[in-house]
């Protein structure tokens, strides 16, 4: 006989992480590591429309799921390659250090 997992767990995990992400990228300096926390943000609101999905018996929140993870590795991708160019243009990536768009 298969337990199923309250919608309540599953909302509680993905507030954890959020906060979680929402804490990383207000205290670190590092652009590495704030892009890592902006993902997981991402990921918890993917988990809530994946359980709100599952709760209500609709595949559409699995879907849109599909579609914000493919635009999600597109965003990572992107944001690597700018990372890397700041690094080669400033050696470093911390963001208190880097003021290009100043004059």
């Amino acid at each position: 006989m298969p337990t199923t997992i309250p919608l309540d767990y599953y909302l509680a995990l993905s507030a954890i992480l959020f906060v979680t992400g929402v804490v990383g990228v207000i205290t670190r300096r590092n652009a590495i590591i704030i892009f890592m926390s902006i993902e997981l943000m991402l990921n918890a609101v993917n988990l809530t429309m994946v359980s709100f999905s599952a709760f209500l018996g609709d595949i559409a929140g699995q879907m849109f799921v599909f579609f914000i993870m493919a635009v999600a590795a597109a965003e990572a991708a992107v944001g690597l390659a700018i990372v890397l160019a700041l690094f080669r243009k400033r050696q470093t990536v911390y963001v208190d250090e880097l003021n290009i768009m100043k004059w």
